[in-house]
């Protein structure tokens, strides 16, 4: 695109505006200066009946044979012809006086003519007429002290110049003016356009891993809001990076882990003459190997819950879902010694993708499974609140330090004193998916009841039997789709230990 483009574009935009406005002033002019000009002529052409009508019979004869001139200028006489304009060229006015009785006094009107005077209204404005092909202007006069009744017309195919002198009076500084006004609006709008110039010529010196503000002062306030809109995105670009590299670095970390076991225990295989021994090592490697699977499986699922592209949503039943995981995980918690319990009160809809939803459930389940005490329980629970639905996985564990509570959702981060293995991805990828669907995330210490069956505060905070402060509760709340169901399904879950 021309580098003038947007000077090029308001200059002549401008310029437009100025001749459309011109032009229309123009046509008002001209329009109001005809109507008044034409009503000066049919002033003065009554005022030559008025005249005419006092003279005696002698004087109208007179001016019946020689027509008084109504011309507004006098041609000079040193003036060649093809100088003088309309009104230095004769303009005669006709006419015809009659009495009382009827009778003509004098008449210098043509023949033609008859037909128009005899339909006249006498009194009646001025008016346009035509004899034989030409334009003439008539009007007819009763005076009301002698009685006669005088009749004037002239031409009206030499108008007078005065409207277009009016019009050329105020076209011709504008045609002077408009030379200048372009030029005076081509440099105030290059004037003008200056910051922009200065913004591309500063965004252009930048390295390009400089993502610092811009910091351009004394800009237009339209200039302004583009300034600030790229120091917002290049903030924006700072963040995202800070953060790739942080995800980059812990992820490297993370995979280096599982790495080096599964390397250390493969050279204990090779080294190995206990069959024993290699076979223990083997497994040691299979579980290395399922770790980093399950770790690069959830770097993945980071990945596409950060892009831009939004995950399609559907009305899901929680219920269903949550049925679905607990009886996924029962091996699990049977192997623990952990008794795995749903309990269910409420069958409202959430808008939701199934598929992230069953992957939350499971990071939730997984958590409070692993860290979980032998012989323990955990619980998962449904419930409402209000316009909303609540999630809850309780465990009774260990806990968690106070002070590592609020950063349990941080990426790669494992609190204070955790024994069982993990890469420190799952409640951050929880807190992700429940953010992605409007949902808010709330960890507390302890494995309180909290389903909102009457015994439980606005916090959540329950007196059942297990209300102590061991364990962690995490509880999401969505935003509920309001819908009927005509079926009653008031499930208390299932149970294994």
């Amino acid at each position: 695109m021309n580098r003038h483009a947007i000077r090029h574009r308001l200059s002549l935009v401008v310029l437009a505006c100025v001749v459309a406005v011109w032009l229309a002033a123009l046509y008002g002019c001209f329009r109001h200066a005809s109507r008044e000009v034409q009503e000066w002529e049919d002033a003065r052409l009554v005022e030559y009946a008025m005249l005419i009508a006092r003279l005696d019979a002698a004087d109208i004869a007179r001016f019946a044979q020689t027509p008084p001139n109504a011309q507004f200028e006098i041609a000079r006489p040193n003036a060649p012809a093809s100088q003088w304009d309309q009104d230095a060229l004769p303009r005669d006015v006709l006419l015809q006086v009659l009495e009382s009785n009827g009778a003509s006094v004098a008449s210098s009107l043509p023949a033609a003519a008859s037909a128009v005077a005899a339909a006249a209204v006498p009194g009646a404005a001025p008016r346009d007429v035509n004899i034989d092909g030409t334009p003439w202007r008539f009007y007819e006069l009763r005076d009301g002290g002698t009685g006669r009744v005088v009749r004037v017309m002239e031409m009206a195919n030499t108008r007078s110049d005065l409207v277009t002198g009016i019009a050329w009076q105020i076209v011709w500084p504008l045609l002077v003016a408009l030379p200048v006004l372009a030029l005076v609006l081509w440099l105030a709008i290059g004037r003008a356009l200056v910051p922009l110039r200065t913004l591309s010529a500063t965004i252009r010196a930048r390295d390009a891993k400089s993502l610092t503000p811009l910091a351009i002062a004394a800009v237009p306030a339209e200039v302004k809001a583009l300034v600030d809109a790229i120091d917002q995105l290049l903030a924006q670009l700072r963040q995202s990076l800070v953060r790739e590299r942080a995800f980059t670095s812990d992820a490297a970390h993370e995979l280096k882990t599982p790495l080096a076991a599964i390397k250390v225990q493969a050279q204990v295989a090779l080294s190995a003459d206990d069959p024993a021994l290699q076979r223990l090592a083997m497994q040691r490697v299979v579980q290395g190997v399922d770790r980093s699977a399950r770790l690069a499986e959830q770097l993945l699922l980071l990945a596409r819950l950060d892009e831009h592209e939004r995950i399609p949503a559907r009305a899901v039943h929680l219920g269903e879902l949550i049925d679905d995981a607990v009886a996924r995980h029962l091996a699990h918690a049977h192997e623990k010694g952990i008794a795995l319990r749903a309990h269910v009160q409420s069958e409202h809809a959430i808008e939701a993708d199934p598929v992230l939803i069953g992957i939350l459930l499971d990071n939730l389940i997984d958590n409070a499974i692993k860290y979980g005490v032998t012989r323990g329980n955990v619980k998962v629970s449904l419930f409402e609140r209000g316009e909303r639905q609540c999630l809850a996985v309780r465990d009774d564990g260990p806990g968690v330090a106070p002070a590592d509570l609020a950063r349990l959702t941080d990426r790669f981060y494992r609190g204070t004193g955790a024994q069982a293995p993990g890469s420190g991805l799952g409640l951050s990828i929880v807190e992700r998916i429940a953010h992605y669907f409007n949902g808010v995330l709330t960890l507390r210490a302890g494995n309180g009841n909290g389903e909102g069956d009457g015994n439980s505060d606005a916090n959540g905070n329950g007196s059942g039997d297990d209300g102590d402060r061991r364990g962690l509760a995490v509880m999401i709340e969505f935003p509920a789709l309001r819908e009927t169901h005509h079926d009653d399904l008031a499930r208390s879950g299932t149970a294994a230990t």
